[in-house]
């Protein structure tokens, strides 16, 4: 949550002032973050068995952890959120730069709708309950999921004692 809520990182990986889809002006949320919170820090793009090698399909492909449904449920999660502020009448795109703070959620410009995160998270989060709580089951959906121990296990491995971890 403190990498989420991180301004730099925001910026980063665009996440900092994403708005809630807008039809009229035919816009859709930044998939930047979701995809990334995905990929690089949780899940990773394909499934593992618990010793960390991969889980292949019948024609002995790797199965991906997500698809491009889950990346733009997701991407709605992570709208709303802006630079921290004590000013009265901030908005999401007007808040003063904070890079200090965690970033602050806007009400207003968040998606309020449901989340459907199935069947890769196995979550579906309900209509208006908030950024802040959304965040938080998402999050946890993440941090729950099957492949998460053995995708960071290897990470971890990898860059601290081998580049090539035995199973």
């Amino acid at each position: 949550e403190q990498v989420t809520l991180s301004p730099v990182m925001g910026l980063y990986l665009s996440s900092l002032r994403n708005a809630k889809a807008d039809p009229v002006a035919g816009t859709n949320p930044d998939e930047n973050y979701a995809r990334q919170v995905m990929q690089l820090f949780s899940i990773g793009l394909v499934q593992l068995q618990p010793d960390g090698t991969l889980k292949l399909d019948s024609a002995g492909l790797p199965i991906p952890t997500y698809n491009q449904t889950t990346i733009s449920q997701m991407a709605r999660v992570f709208t709303g959120w802006g630079f921290f502020t004590t000013q009265t009448n901030a908005t999401l795109r007007n808040a003063r730069a904070d890079y200090i703070n965690p970033m602050k959620l806007y009400p207003a410009s968040h998606e309020p709708g449901t989340k459907d995160l199935n069947p890769v998270l196995s979550t579906v989060i309900p209509a208006n309950l908030g950024g802040t709580e959304d965040l938080k089951l998402a999050l946890d959906a993440l941090a729950f999921h099957d492949n998460t121990s053995a995708f960071i296990s290897r990470q971890l491995i990898q860059r601290l004692v081998t580049d090539n971890p035995s199973p």
